[in-house]
């Protein structure tokens, strides 16, 4: 069975394990659950799976997708229930199902957060509104400069007794601006701490990605 897909959540001590990491459970939650992943074929066979868009080590999702394929037929409904027990601590197997559409398709996130030691709410407001936002960051030929304004669709900050809650709706793909990237963009007013969490992801339209 080709083109299925997975939506799973990376919460608590899960937040640490690297994309690379998490491949390797994936394939093995799927191995001690007895189901039967398709693999290329050739000199190096690798098992068909893709995670779209993956977690930067230390932010947690409830939005996590990968797509697979299986060697066998069966009902992608019931695959959560069948690896839930073989998954680590902080990851669930929320859902399972026929992939209507690409991962290229996956364009905006909805992330909640939290900022501490660092400038007010009224502060990350005005910064975060204006009309051009550069910032200089390490890409695959470099380093570059990049207007992240455009990117970024809605925020909203508000005071809190330990620092900042933050709302935000990102571009997450072509172009990608993650909530570490606004950090770099404050530099020397950069809250000395952060956390985000993915909530929901969205196509191009603002229609929910499946």
């Amino acid at each position: 069975m080709d083109k299925l897909r997975l939506r799973f959540s990376k919460t608590g001590r899960a937040v640490y394990i690297s994309h690379l990491d998490l491949m390797r459970t994936m394939q093995r939650a799927f191995a001690r659950a007895g189901v039967a992943l398709r693999y290329s074929e050739g000199f190096n066979p690798h098992a068909k799976i893709s995670i779209i868009l993956p977690l930067g080590v230390g932010t947690a999702s409830l939005c996590e997708y990968m797509d697979f394929a299986l060697a066998e037929d069966r009902d992608p409904g019931s695959l959560p229930e069948v690896l839930d027990p073989y998954l680590p601590e902080g990851i669930r197997a929320l859902e399972a199902y026929e992939a209507p559409c690409k991962g290229s398709e996956l364009r905006w996130l909805r992330l909640e957060g939290v900022m501490r030691a660092g400038r007010d709410a009224a502060f990350y407001t005005d910064f975060f509104t204006r009309p051009s936002i550069p910032v200089e960051h390490r890409a695959k030929r470099g380093v570059r400069t990049d207007d992240i304004a455009p990117a970024i669709q809605a925020v909203q900050f508000d005071d809190i007794p330990d620092g900042v809650a933050a709302k935000l709706i990102l571009h997450a793909q072509e172009p990608t601006v993650s909530p570490e990237l606004m950090m770099a963009a404050l530099g020397p007013d950069a809250p000395a701490y952060f956390r985000f969490t993915r909530l929901e992801a969205f196509k191009e339209d603002m229609t929910p990605f499946r």
